[in-house]
C-alpha cells in the first residue's frame, strides 16, 4: 500500500537540490531485502522437491497491483482466480483487478484501491474477499487468523496457530491464504501495511514463500514463519492516516 503517503515524502525542491555538507559522504544504497527476505529466484530447491500445490495452482495468477493502494485487490484477485482456474472457453479473460472491482460494485473499495487510496484495513479485506467469492460464484467460505485479537496469548502459541494454519494450506490447492503484514519487517524497507499471497509453507526450514503483488519494486521471496508473525503484530504507525494502528495476519478463502 505505497499510496500518496509517498509523495508527502519526497523532499521540497529547494531542499533537494542542496548540496551535501562537505566532509559528509553520501550514503551507500541499501540493499534491495534485508536479511529476513532470500529471492525465491535464488533458492527454489523446495518447489523442485516438493509438491506444493498452491505455488502451482496460484502463482500463475499473481499480476502487479494496478495502483499502488492496490494491493488489497491485487491479492484477492489472484486468490479467487486461482481458486477458479483458467477459463475453459477460448473467448473468456482471465479476470483483471478492475474487472473484479467491477464485477463486486463496492464503492469503498474502488476508492480505498484507487491510485492514492487509502488502502484497506484487515477487516475490510475479509469483507471484499467474501464478496468477491461470492461473486465468482465460488463457495464463500472465508476464515481468517488474526494474532492481535489474541493478544494475552504467548507468542509462541500464536505462532504455533500460524503454523497449523501454514501447513493445511500447503496440504492441497483447495484453498488460498492472503497474508496482511508489514511489509518492512520482512524486507527491511518501506514501513507500512501490505497484502500479498502464500505462495508455500516449507515446514522443514520453517518459512513461507510470499508471492508478492508490488512487482514495481520486490519479486517472490521466503521469510522465516517468525519473522512474518512479527510482522503481522506490528501495529501500523500515525503517518498512515486511517490505517493506523492497524495488525495482520492470514485470511483463507476456500472452495
Amino acid at each position: 500500500m505505497r499510496s500518496a503517503l509517498l509523495a508527502a515524502l519526497i523532499c521540497p525542491p529547494l531542499f533537494c537540490a542542496a548540496l551535501p555538507l562537505a566532509g559528509h559522504a553520501e550514503d551507500a544504497p541499501a540493499p534491495k531485502l534485508g536479511p529476513n527476505a532470500v529471492l525465491l529466484s535464488t533458492d527454489n530447491a523446495y518447489l523442485r522437491s516438493s509438491p506444493a500445490p498452491d505455488y502451482w495452482a496460484l502463482s500463475s495468477f499473481v499480476k502487479p497491483q494496478f495502483t499502488t493502494s492496490a494491493c488489497g485487490v491485487a491479492s484477492v484477485t489472484a486468490a479467487v482466480n486461482g481458486l477458479a482456474g483458467l477459463p475453459a472457453n477460448a473467448e473468456d479473460t482471465v479476470m483483471s483487478q478492475p474487472e473484479l472491482l467491477d464485477l463486486v460494485g463496492d464503492d469503498t473499495w474502488k476508492a480505498i484501491s484507487a491510485e492514492g487510496g487509502d488502502g484497506v484495513k484487515f477487516e475490510q479485506l475479509v469483507e471484499y474477499a467474501s464478496k468477491a467469492m461470492a461473486a465468482r460464484g465460488l463457495n464463500d467460505s472465508v476464515t481468517i487468523f488474526h494474532p492481535a485479537d489474541s493478544s494475552p496469548t504467548p507468542t509462541s502459541d500464536q505462532g504455533a496457530t500460524l503454523r497449523e494454519w501454514l501447513a493445511a494450506n500447503e496440504a492441497s490447492a483447495s484453498d488460498a491464504l492472503l497474508v496482511y503484514f508489514n511489509q518492512g519487517v520482512v524486507t527491511g524497507d518501506w514501513d507500512g501495511p501490505h497484502v500479498s499471497v502464500i505462495g508455500a509453507y516449507d515446514a522443514a526450514a520453517d518459512r513461507v514463500l510470499i508471492l508478492e503483488v508490488d512487482q514495481e519494486w520486490y519479486t517472490p521471496y521466503w521469510t522465516p514463519v517468525d519473522v512474518l508473525l512479527e510482522a503481522m503484530l506490528k501495529p501500523t504507525s500515525a503517518e498512515h492516516g486511517v490505517l493506523e494502528g492497524q495488525t495482520g495476519g492470514l485470511v483463507r478463502l476456500a472452495l
